[in-house]
């Protein structure tokens, strides 16, 4: 959950900055939490499928 919690970080850094008009900082906080939030999903899509067979491998 550690990284999730990095991306919701940067996403509202993001708004932030973009909310003060600062354009460059929010991009590149954006481009930061869509990263992350991209290998969150990745890690948690392996972390399923693997959980999937291996219960089925235990029962």
């Amino acid at each position: 959950m550690g990284l999730l919690k990095w991306a919701g970080l940067f996403l509202i850094l993001a708004l932030i900055a973009g909310v003060f008009g600062f354009g460059n900082i929010a991009e590149g906080f954006a481009d930061i939490a869509k990263i992350l939030f991209g290998l969150f999903l990745v890690i948690m899509i392996v972390l399923v499928v693997l959980g999937m067979t291996v219960y089925k491998a235990v029962t």
